[in-house]
């Protein structure tokens, strides 16, 4: 029996993909494009232009900021999402401004780059309805390096260089919470108490595979009274056995409950199948915006993730597929 999914909301769903690609850049009563129809989608709009240089000074010896932090994160967002290098993206605003018959200064490509590096990002994340289900997992990012066909032709050279991205999804909304961007050396385990401690609203639950089974990750998830749903190892151990006094721990009742209706009921009962969301967002991510990064240092490579994972948000705000199964 083969599964198939159809989707409810077809029409509203399509709007949302086009309105992804909308240059719905709005000053006053002039516009560049109409509204969409998915709701406000507007990379660039009024607020953004008023705030676009800073007009305070910082009393600092060295070269003002004249533009807005605001206005680096526009400018880059807009490199993001239409994939285009620095200099074709000052080209692109500075054409978008003409048409707009709006007079700006946009600031030369090396500044953005410059400016880019330690930039705070926030992702946008919509208001919750209640505590999050919080699904975990890590990602490679491609720095540098041959492509995926000289790869598996002539093998990897050791130039061939990648990042690793731990995010952590809304498993309802499917939006990011969190985002932590290290050296492929670093284990998932080791950023997932940084992970937590960026997500504000309260959790119920975390489900995370089987490398963050170590614990210090079930006390992070304790220490913000949510639930771990992490699959031991096969060849996992009680940590407190039952006749030891004081709490039992929630890594071995979950291996207890294994050991009782077996691995596959386990996952269904405490809902971790739902993680595989991440691998779906991920996915996501990596479709939209290539799953590589132009930066060279780690500082502005981050703000790099950071952006396409703020304008992957945003997306997803315009509307996601509402589907059900069809069993053929």
């Amino acid at each position: 029996m083969t599964s198939h999914y159809r989707i409810r909301n077809w029409s509203n769903y399509n709007a949302a993909l086009v309105a992804r690609g909308s240059l719905d850049i709005c000053l006053g009563e002039r516009s560049l494009a109409p509204q969409s129809d998915a709701g406000s989608h507007r990379w660039v709009d009024e607020a953004v232009l008023n705030a676009w240089k800073n007009t305070e000074k910082t009393g600092k010896r060295g070269a003002s900021n004249t533009y807005s932090d605001l206005a680096i994160e526009t400018l880059l967002t807009l490199k993001s999402v239409y994939r285009q290098k620095l200099r074709q993206t000052i080209g692109f605003a500075r054409s978008l401004f003409r048409l707009m018959s709006v007079e700006l200064d946009l600031p030369h490509y090396s500044t953005l780059s410059r400016r880019a590096h330690g930039l705070n990002i926030n992702l946008s994340v919509s208001e919750a309805k209640g505590p999050r289900h919080v699904v975990v997992d890590s990602t490679g990012v491609k720095v540098y390096g041959e492509g995926e066909w000289k790869a598996r032709k002539h093998g990897i050279s050791k130039r061939r260089t990648w990042l690793k991205l731990h995010l952590g999804f809304d498993e309802e909304t499917g939006e990011i919470l969190a985002a932590v961007v290290t050296p492929n050396s670093t284990g998932d385990s080791e950023v997932l108490g940084e992970m937590l401690d960026d997500i504000d609203d309260d959790i119920e639950q975390v489900s995370a595979d089987g490398a963050y089974d170590r614990g210090y990750c079930y006390d992070y998830i304790d220490e913000r009274g949510a639930t771990a749903a992490i699959p031991p190892r096969k060849d996992a151990v009680i940590w407190v056995h039952g006749n030891r006094k004081g709490p039992k721990h929630p890594r071995d009742e979950n291996l207890r409950r294994i050991r009782q209706v077996g691995r596959s009921k386990w996952k269904e009962q405490s809902h971790y199948h739902r993680r595989s969301l991440s691998e779906t967002g991920m996915y996501r991510l990596k479709t939209i915006f290539t799953g590589e990064v132009c930066a060279r240092k780690l500082e502005t490579q981050t703000t790099e993730l950071m952006i396409e994972c703020k304008a992957l948000n945003q997306m997803t705000q315009l509307g996601m597929p509402d589907s059900y199964l069809v069993e053929v």
